[in-house]
């Protein structure tokens, strides 16, 4: 029964998609908010068919760390649910991604229409002044940037390793950084279609306030999101 829902999930999942980036495509030609609120739907409506078919649901803790307005999120990256199911949380979300995701016919077409934040990895230093120029322009049109600090997914209790994107970021910005942690992993595993029942938690930490040494910082940041993550998997793990 669990490979059937997770099957049927993934179908719908796609379908939507596809339907979103079909018949939703004149958006491309509104006004970025109206585009935005689109994504938003499309977002909620997958979170719904997965609550719906594969009986996986969503907890957000410490919404009250948030950043309202031109402010800095970096948190773990477990699993393709954590591109689409935090997007709706934020009032206008600046998503950095890898740049290869805006070649990709209509959906990397939506990602500049949203105007996304896109590194280009093989660019080496350019790559990292582009983000920043980027950030800035979000921080200035009020957008919330979020940001996987390791730059790619890692499952549930494999070693961190930190990229100095997010620290970059803190550095040059001067915004207080909102740390995060999820548990998406063990119901939304990377690289497998199975989806598991349960609730996925994502909990927002208390800010780090602006201002830090680097180091103080990435300590802290690295440390703060891997405690809360660790705590997080094992509560799910104990239910699932």
């Amino acid at each position: 029964m669990l490979a059937f829902r997770s099957l049927l999930f993934n179908v719908v999942f796609y379908i939507n998609l596809v339907v979103f980036l079909v018949l939703g495509f004149w958006f491309m030609f509104t006004p970025r908010s109206w585009s935005m609120a689109a994504l938003k739907t499309w977002a909620r409506s997958s979170l719904w068919w997965m609550r719906l078919i594969t009986g996986t649901k969503m907890e957000v803790r410490g919404r009250e760390h948030m950043p309202q307005a031109g402010g800095l999120l970096a948190g773990k990256h477990q699993s393709a649910w954590d591109i689409f199911a935090l997007l709706p949380l934020m009032a206008d979300p600046a998503l950095v991604l890898k740049r290869e995701l805006t070649f990709i016919p209509v959906f990397g077409w939506f990602c500049l229409k949203f105007k996304m934040i896109a590194v280009d990895r093989a660019a080496g230093p350019s790559a990292l002044k582009k983000m920043i120029a980027d950030a800035r322009q979000a921080v200035a049109d009020q957008r919330q940037i979020l940001i996987f600090p390791e730059g790619t997914r890692k499952a549930p209790g494999a070693e961190p390793d930190y990229k100095p994107g997010a620290t970059a970021l803190y550095m040059q910005l001067g915004v207080p950084c909102t740390p995060f942690a999820l548990n998406s992993g063990l119901y939304w595993p990377r690289r497998q279609f199975i989806r598991r029942p349960g609730t996925i938690i994502v909990e927002f930490l208390p800010p780090i306030e602006a201002g830090l040494p680097r180091k103080e910082f990435s300590t802290r940041l690295q440390a703060q999101i891997e405690d809360a993550t660790n705590r997080l998997v094992a509560e799910g793990s104990d239910l699932t």
